[in-house]
């Protein structure tokens, strides 16, 4: 089967942290024996050498010089909550361009099934060469994408076109599928599959841990939560920050990753007094990540509702790791996260349930194991990348066989 993947997000270097969600999907894919073709902007930074990927990936341009290629890869709103000027400005150069790049590349290799990530851009340019050439679309929705559909009306209309095109419209929250059917997404249409981990690859290993916690400035008994994101006010990173005056006095905080919060962030730690217990690292290199969640006692993910957001990956990646998980109940966090079992859930929000929540798992070792070897195992069972791709898989082969009858 070929699939021809749109994207705006994918790792443009060794330890980009930009759509490895995609670049992981994509590649299981292909491993099942699939011809992958994935288009994504060009970007400076683009440094992909032939032998690192096992897909076809071509990048297209939109704009002259090369600087001026700023949408895409993280960049193109500010906190997931308004666009850009750059991204206004340029969003129709994109679309163009990256409609022809689509429809070069469609019309020579007549892929089975069109696979766009967010609605906007790429549903939408995967609606216009589906609608000319014939192919079936599939539209994933991530979900800084439904938020930036409801801007106005032209950008609806897009969205729209591009839900009405589709053959199926897969979400990674039960939370995402509700606001995409607000949007006028068909609610037959809409699939739920989440994004997965490669278990193998992310795995318990305490090799590290004492050599970075000694870097971070952490004693080794020190108990620590971890959050890793984009500093942005969906994540609710804020309400984690607010927490620490409540968390076990010896506790600390470990955020990693960036992002138009942080000054914000940094500023609420140091008037409520908590700054010398948490430490922001900035973004490390994806390969390092890894160690990070091996470092830590508990992970914490207190997204909030608004805007949207789906499952990050982050969550079922620390699960991977063997940790306990206390999480919002919003978003995609209750479809992997088990209250009391593999981790507690809170009140989205909530600073002292959320306190509450972290401490119960940090002060009772027992329990921080069992939940860390439950999370263990459902990320071996049931969210490893090779058993998504397959779901998404059958999904493209169903289509195939309902455009040939």
């Amino acid at each position: 089967m070929k699939v021809l993947v749109l994207t705006h997000n994918y790792p443009r270097f060794h330890g980009d942290f930009s759509g490895t969600f995609i670049e992981a999907l994509s590649e299981a894919v292909a491993a099942q024996g699939h011809d992958i073709t994935v288009l994504t902007p060009h970007d400076p930074r683009f440094a992909r050498l032939p032998g690192d990927h096992h897909v076809n990936l071509v990048t297209y341009r939109y704009a002259w010089p090369s600087r001026l290629h700023v949408l895409g890869y993280m960049r193109s709103t500010r906190g997931d909550r308004a666009l850009r000027l750059s991204s206004v400005l340029l969003a129709p150069f994109l679309f163009l361009f990256g409609t022809l790049a689509a429809l070069r590349i469609a019309r020579r290799q007549h892929p089975d099934v069109i696979h766009a990530h967010w609605v906007l851009p790429n549903g939408f340019i995967g609606a216009l060469a589906a609608r000319l050439l014939g192919i079936p679309l599939v539209v994933s929705l991530p979900g800084s994408d439904v938020f930036v559909s409801g801007l106005n009306p032209l950008f609806l209309a897009m969205a729209r076109f591009a839900f009405h095109q589709a053959a199926f419209i897969t979400t990674n929250s039960d939370d995402l599928c509700q606001a995409a059917v607000d949007l006028g997404a068909q609610p037959d249409k809409m699939r739920l599959i989440i994004y997965g981990v490669d278990p193998q690859a992310i795995a318990p290993d305490l090799s590290h841990r004492a050599e970075l916690r000694q870097r971070l400035g952490i004693g080794e008994r020190t108990p620590v939560v971890l959050a890793v994101g984009r500093l942005v006010a969906k994540k609710g990173f804020d309400v984690l920050v607010r927490s620490a005056q409540d968390l076990n006095p010896s506790a600390h905080i470990v955020i990693v990753g960036d992002g138009d919060q942080r000054a914000e962030l940094e500023q609420s730690a140091l008037s409520l007094e908590v700054s010398e217990k948490l430490h922001f690292v900035g973004n490390v290199p994806r390969q390092e990540l890894t160690d990070y969640y091996n470092m830590a006692d508990v992970f914490a993910m207190p997204s909030v509702r608004l805007p949207v957001d789906g499952l990050n990956v982050v969550v079922v990646e620390a699960m991977s790791c063997g940790l306990a998980v206390v999480a919002s109940n919003v978003g995609g966090n209750p479809l992997v996260v088990r209250d009391g079992d593999n981790g507690l859930l809170v009140p989205e929000g909530n600073v002292p349930q959320l306190a509450a929540a972290i401490n119960r798992v940090l002060n009772d070792l027992a329990l921080r194991l069992r939940m860390g070897g439950r999370s263990r195992e459902r990320a071996l069972d049931e969210f490893s990348w090779n058993r998504l791709a397959a779901e998404y898989v059958d999904m493209f082969s169903s289509i195939r066989r309902g455009s040939r009858g």
